[in-house]
This record gives structure tokens, C-alpha cells and sequence, in this order.
């Protein structure tokens, strides 16, 4: 069932998403930082963390705002100032390697050519 729950609200923030960025001039690299944004201030009002236990990675992978925020103010607590700096990268590490790994595994199956 969770899975279920996870395909059904990832699927509505992204469709959610892509209605937006058809229906504005906004760039998708501003798009991005506004999930980020939307993610963080959904935590900060305590809104996400109870979406995020009922549709798991579902509503946790689209915002992921919400996650960077987690890391960073456990960083803080844990470390300091410095925790600032770290905590959003030390949380953000496991799916940016993730995804750049995967990329060019798939860069070197597929062959990618530049467009014309």
C-alpha cells in the first residue's frame, strides 16, 4: 500500500509541476529552486513532516527542500555554526551522487549525441 501511496503523491506534484511550467514563462531551473523553497517552508510550518509519513518517498523526493532544511538544522545542533555549510550537503549527498553516477552509466550505454 505504500507504495501505492508514494506513486499516487509523487505523481501529483510533479503533474502538479508540469501544469505549472506549462502555463508560466518561468524556466525549469527556477521551478526547481521554488520546490526547494516550497519544501523548506512546508517543514518549517510543520505541514510536510505528516505527508511525508504517509506517503514516504512519494512527497519527500519532489520537495526535497524538506530534507536539506532536516540536514542543515540537525547540523547546526550537532556542530555549530559550521553545521550551516555542511548540513545540506552532507544531506544531499547520497542522491546527487547517486544521480550522477546513474547518468553516466546511462551516458555510456546509450551513446548521447548533442542535437542540431
Amino acid at each position: 500500500m505504500i507504495y501505492l501511496k508514494a506513486f499516487v503523491v509523487g505523481g501529483l506534484i510533479c503533474t502538479l509541476v508540469q501544469i505549472f511550467l506549462d502555463n508560466t514563462k518561468l524556466m525549469p531551473g527556477r521551478v526547481m529552486v521554488l520546490l526547494v523553497i516550497a519544501g523548506v517552508l512546508l517543514g518549517a510550518a510543520g505541514l510536510y513532516e505528516p505527508l511525508i509519513k504517509w506517503a514516504g518517498c512519494g512527497a519527500s523526493v519532489p520537495l526535497f527542500g524538506y530534507n536539506l532544511s532536516k540536514g542543515v538544522i540537525e547540523a547546526v545542533k550537532e556542530e555549530g555554526a559550521i553545521g550551516l555549510f555542511k548540513g545540506g550537503l552532507k544531506a544531499a549527498a547520497a542522491g546527487t551522487s547517486s544521480a550522477l553516477i546513474f547518468s553516466y552509466i546511462a551516458s555510456l550505454i546509450f551513446q548521447p549525441k548533442m542535437k542540431r
